[in-house]
């Protein structure tokens, strides 16, 4: 399955990576059935740790799969990036 990325994807059912920019300046990477009340998780300080500290955070890009598997395989992927590819990736496409 190739995934169909979009920053304004963001509804239940499925799977989801998304990145989420923090109000720091740096990315988080994760996976969800349901982008929304993840977004809203994290900046309700009840999601990652990670997060918590770096609120508000703001979602930047969205990723969706059939599979718990292959979502969770980009996921991993995503975080291997180092942060010029991971800026890339966020881009809006021009």
């Amino acid at each position: 399955m190739s995934p169909s990325p979009s920053t304004n994807e963001a509804s239940a059912g499925g799977h989801y990576v998304y990145v989420i920019e923090c109000s720091d300046g740096t990315y988080y990477t994760g996976y969800t059935t349901d982008v929304d009340r993840r977004v809203a998780e994290h900046n309700a300080g009840t999601a990652a740790k990670y997060t918590r500290g770096r609120r508000p955070v703001t979602l930047v890009h969205v990723e969706t799969y059939d599979s718990q598997s292959a979502a969770m395989q980009r996921e991993y992927a995503i975080k291997q990036l180092r942060r010029a590819a991971k800026e890339q990736l966020v881009r809006p496409a021009e």
